[in-house]
């Protein structure tokens, strides 16, 4: 039998959400984002996508064997389109499973990168990961330090790339890699949302299409402590973030991580003062 994930809508109790997270490491929440939205957004960034390179030079080899050469990315979504940093990166749903997952191990929780990801015709089979290999040099156990997802902005087929993910991996041995059969394809409209676990083994599907390219979100958000994948603040720098609601600055990592009711510290600070504070008065 091949594995599947559990489907909530949008409208279902976080509870619920939590509860299949923690139970298999991802959940497809469908009606994540309206049909307006989905339009609005690939309006904004419509330019960009068309720009993007598939074959682009990466940071390293290793990045490269991992994205391919037949992706589009759009880096840097909430200063490509305000749609985004407004009704994407501080999507309620988003903020809430955060608070429920990361927040108990950090003061605050920032975004770690957000990404328009087009996988094009020819695209095979991404290794299959973990999202928290990133902060490898974190020893082992430790709690989640990280809450990634997939929004659908085309509808996710099998033929065109649907993210694959594990159901369990989240508590398996490092060491152990899934069969065929414990891979569950998200299939899943247009608007729907696959959020998994750093911890959570997944990766995109091949797109086997003549002409289809399969375009996607991922975001994703880790503790307010760690170094993120993106540099948020050169991705979104100031001119941008300041027009933005202040919990899209917060999120972005504008704000400081104030651990001090947890008798630690300040990071982030400029000139000792929390830089969110700073934009509101006119001063960042």
């Amino acid at each position: 039998m091949t594995a599947t994930l559990q489907r909530l809508r949008a409208k279902d109790s976080l509870d619920a959400m939590e509860q299949a997270l923690k139970d298999d490491g991802g959940v497809i929440v469908e009606g994540f984002l309206e049909a307006d939205v989905i339009a609005r957004i690939k309006d904004e960034v419509a330019l960009a996508r068309a720009a993007a390179n598939p074959g682009m030079k990466h940071l390293n080899p290793a990045i490269q064997f991992f994205y391919g050469d037949k992706t589009r990315h759009v880096n840097g979504m909430a200063a490509q389109s305000r749609t985004f940093a407004t009704e994407v990166l501080i999507h309620p749903i988003y903020l809430a499973l955060c608070d429920r997952i990361l927040l108990p191990s950090c003061a605050r929780y920032q975004l770690n990168l957000g990404h328009l990801i087009d996988r094009g015709p020819g695209a095979q089979n991404q290794l299959l990961h973990r999202d928290e290999v990133v902060w490898v040099h974190l020893p082992q156990p430790h709690a989640e330090i990280q809450l990634a997802s997939m929004i659908a902005l085309d509808d996710f087929r099998v033929e065109n790339g649907a993210t694959r993910i594990v159901p369990g991996s989240h508590r398996w041995p490092r060491a152990r890699q899934p069969e065929a059969h414990e891979i569950a394809d998200a299939i899943m409209p247009a608007g729907s949302a696959a959020i998994y676990l750093g911890s959570t083994i997944h990766g995109a599907g091949a797109n086997t299409t003549q002409s289809e390219w399969r375009p996607g979100l991922h975001i994703s958000y880790v503790l307010g402590w760690l170094r993120t994948e993106e540099n948020n603040y050169l991705a979104v720098p100031p001119e941008i973030a300041r027009t933005l609601p202040r919990a899209a600055q917060e999120v972005l990592g504008y704000a400081v991580h104030d651990a001090i009711a947890s008798a630690g510290g300040y990071l982030g600070m400029v000139g000792l003062r929390d830089p969110v504070e700073l934009m509101s008065e006119g001063k960042l």
